[in-house]
């Protein structure tokens, strides 16, 4: 199996699928990981090259754990892991229902834990492989109405840190892309029409990321910060 082997949380829209894309461009193998099938379904319908759709629940240990037994045993061990699930409820703190804070915390954070012990083992044993995690910048500031959401993602940063440190010897990479807000079906019922329209472009932010995660002689990035110029 020659090809790369790409997996993509949060590959139904935005950022997600615009990651798929690129990489599917560039001649790997793009599993695309999600909760909607038909989300994912859209996605691969704009891929060139070979792709698999997996439906999956990030926050289930056990429904993770299988997806990525599956993946590994057909397409063979992961290159790169993109923890790039996501959803974020925003109003203030006192107004967040138990069922919101567990959604942010499950998806955003223990999602990412769960993904990335998923693909660590195998990828330590072969001494290569990279895990991207997609923070955004309410993981380096903490914002008003966005407490919980920050706070996930806080956990995302520390989690990513700390990783970095287990991992300083070993040659696989643990890398943190910062991010403001994107055009993208995130801020469906958040964002009116005119303020997305000031929102980034989710293929100009793959592209940052992809140009900060590839593989360089004696260089390694370990975090990138993107922000809105407006």
């Amino acid at each position: 199996m020659s090809e790369s082997v790409v997996v993509i949380t949060g590959a139904g829209s935005g950022l997600g699928a615009s990651l798929a894309r690129k990489y599917s461009d560039a001649g790997s193998h793009v599993c695309l990981l999600g909760r909607t099938r038909s989300k994912l379904e859209r996605t691969a319908g704009e891929l060139k090259n070979s792709h698999t759709i997996y439906e999956v629940d990030v926050s289930s240990k056990e429904d993770v754990d299988r997806v990525f037994r599956d993946i590994s045993e057909t397409h063979g061990p992961v290159d790169l892991l993109i923890n790039n699930a996501g959803i974020g409820v925003f109003d203030l703190a006192e107004n967040l229902d138990e069922s919101a804070v567990h959604q942010m915390i499950d998806i955003n954070l223990k999602g990412t834990i769960f993904c990335s012990q998923a693909v660590l083992p195998q990828m330590k044993k072969r001494d290569r492989g990279m895990i991207a995690n997609i923070v955004s910048t309410a993981g380096l500031d903490g914002k008003a109405t966005e407490s919980v959401y920050s706070a996930s993602k806080f956990g995302v940063r520390g989690f990513t840190e700390s990783l970095q440190l287990e991992l300083a010897e070993s040659r696989v990479r643990i890398f943190a892309a910062y991010m403001g807000g994107m055009k993208s079906e995130f801020w469906d019922g958040i964002y009116t029409q005119e303020e997305m329209a000031n929102l980034m472009e989710p293929d100009d932010v793959a592209d940052i990321i992809i140009g900060n995660i590839k593989a360089r002689r004696n260089l390694n990035v370990k975090e990138v910060v993107i922000k809105n110029s407006l």
